[in-house]
C-alpha cells in the first residue's frame, strides 16, 4: 500500500491544526458539550481547517471528527480526526495533548499521526513503514517482565467501578509505584519512543485511537482490546498498548483476573 501522498496530506492537516490551535494555548475558556466533557474553540477550529482541505482535496472520502461528527464518501477510505485530545490538559496549559489524524482503510488505521503543536513534536506512524518522531525513527523498549513494565492511563475517573476494578488487577501486577496518570495521546507517543511499556484505557471512541495504532506498531509496539484481539472500527473502546508485543498475553490475563 503506498501512502507517501496520504502522508503528505496528514503534515498538512497537522500543520494547519497546529496553526489555529496555538493562538488559543493558555488564553482560552472551555464551554460543555452535552456529554459535559470540555470543549474550546481551538478544538472547533482546527477541526475546521482540517476539514477544509479533505474537502478539497479528497471529497470522495468520509470524514470522522469528533467536534463536528461523520461526512459521508464513497471512497471506501475514512479520515478521523481528533483536533484536540486531551482538552483538559490544553486548558490546564500542560502541553501533553496533541492531535490526532488517522486514515483508515476498509475499518481498520493505515496511516497516523499524533501532532503537539506547541513542543513541536510530530510522530508518523503508516502501514509497512517505521514510525518516526520529527522525521527521526523511534522504538519502543523491551519488557522482559510485566512486573518491570511502567504502566500509564490518563486517569482512574475515566473507568467505572467494573473496569476500573480490572485496570487495578493489571496495575497490581506491573511496577505500579511509577504508574503514570495523565497524558491522554501523549502516553501512547511516548511509548512509541521508548519511554512506557504499557498503556491502559476504557470508553475510548475511534477519534481516540485511531491514529495511535499506526504510531505504536510502527515503533515496534503493538495495540489490541482487553481481549488480545487487533482494533477495528467496531471495536468497544478498551485499548491497551503495550512496547513489546511478547507481553500481550501476561497484560490480557491481569486485567481478566482482576475483578
Amino acid at each position: 500500500m503506498k501512502l507517501d501522498n496520504d502522508i503528505a496530506l496528514a503534515l498538512r492537516l497537522a500543520d494547519a491544526a497546529g496553526d489555529a490551535i496555538r493562538p488559543y494555548f493558555r488564553t482560552v475558556e472551555a464551554e460543555r458539550k452535552g456529554d459535559a466533557t470540555p470543549v474550546t474553540l481551538a478544538d472547533r477550529a482546527a477541526e475546521e481547517a482540517m476539514r477544509r482541505i479533505l474537502t478539497a482535496e479528497v471529497p470522495r472520502d468520509t470524514v470522522i471528527g469528533e467536534e463536528f461528527g461523520s461526512t459521508a464518501g464513497t471512497s471506501g477510505r475514512s479520515w478521523v480526526l481528533d483536533p484536540i485530545d486531551g482538552t483538559a490538559g490544553f486548558l490546564a496549559g500542560r502541553p501533553i495533548f496533541g492531535t490526532l489524524i488517522a486514515l483508515m482503510v476498509e475499518g481498520f488505521p493505515v496511516l497516523g499521526v499524533i501532532d503537539q503543536p506547541i513542543t513541536g513534536e510530530r510522530w508518523v506512524g503508516a502501514a509497512g513503514m517505521a514510525t518516526t518522531l520529527n522525521g527521526k525513527p523511534v522504538r519502543t523498549r523491551q519488557c522482559r517482565e510485566l512486573i518491570e513494565a511502567t504502566l500509564a492511563t490518563t486517569g482512574p475517573h475515566y473507568f467505572d467501578d467494573h473496569d476500573g476494578g480490572h485496570f487495578m488487577g493489571l496495575a497490581a501486577k506491573t511496577d505500579h509505584k511509577r504508574m503514570v496518570m495523565g497524558g491522554d495521546c501523549y502516553n501512547y507517543a511516548m511509548l512509541a519512543t521508548g519511554q512506557l511499556d504499557v498503556v491502559c484505557e476504557a470508553g475510548l471512541k475511534l477519534h481516540d485511537w485511531a491514529a495511535l495504532v499506526p504510531v505504536v506498531e510502527g515503533a515496534g509496539g503493538t495495540m489490541a482490546d482487553w481481549n488480545g484481539d487487533p482494533l477495528h472500527a467496531g471495536s468497544d473502546g478498551h485499548v491497551i498498548a503495550l512496547g513489546d508485543p511478547a507481553r500481550l498475553d501476561d497484560v490480557v490475563e491481569a486485567l481478566a483476573c482482576g475483578h
